[in-house]
């Protein structure tokens, strides 16, 4: 975990790579749980037994949960203190190169790459790119937008 006391710090560190998250294991009951909640049932998230005929061999997580994740598995990357509040702005150009199995782990890598002061606080733009374990290219790809408050 790195942590970030204030704005110069933050801003020194623009174009470095922080670090990664934990691994996390996706099992079937979270990728199920998404699926409930978003209603998003489709068989190669949620039917073993036709996943396991189908193209990946196993159901798979569905990209916007991966992309969910990024928050928590984020939060294990670093810290940042010094502002009143911080919240999500937005994710710029969201791309899902590679499925994540059931019963694989993922983390979270975490770059930071730029920092525009506005009128409403300052726009801290991350690159997180989230890894599946043993997998030769990433799940997702993300630039997430953080609006920080003084």
């Amino acid at each position: 975990m790195r942590v970030f006391e204030g704005l110069d710090q933050v801003e020194a560190a623009i174009g470095e790579h922080v670090g990664y998250s934990e691994w996390m294991e996706i099992t079937q009951e979270r990728i199920d749980a998404f699926a409930d909640a978003t209603g998003d049932h489709q068989w190669i998230h949620v039917d073993p037994e036709r996943a396991a005929q189908g193209p990946y061999g196993a159901t798979i997580a569905h990209g916007y949960l991966t992309l969910s994740l990024i928050p928590v598995l984020g939060n294990e990357v670093m810290e940042i203190t010094g502002f009143r509040m911080m919240i999500n702005y937005g994710t710029d150009k969201v791309r899902f190169p590679a499925p994540v199995p059931v019963g694989s782990r993922i983390r979270a890598g975490v770059e930071l790459v730029s920092l525009e002061r506005k009128s409403s606080g300052v726009q801290l733009i991350s690159r997180v790119t989230v890894e599946v374990e043993g997998g030769d290219r990433p799940a997702v790809v993300a630039d997430t937008i953080r609006m920080m408050v003084e």
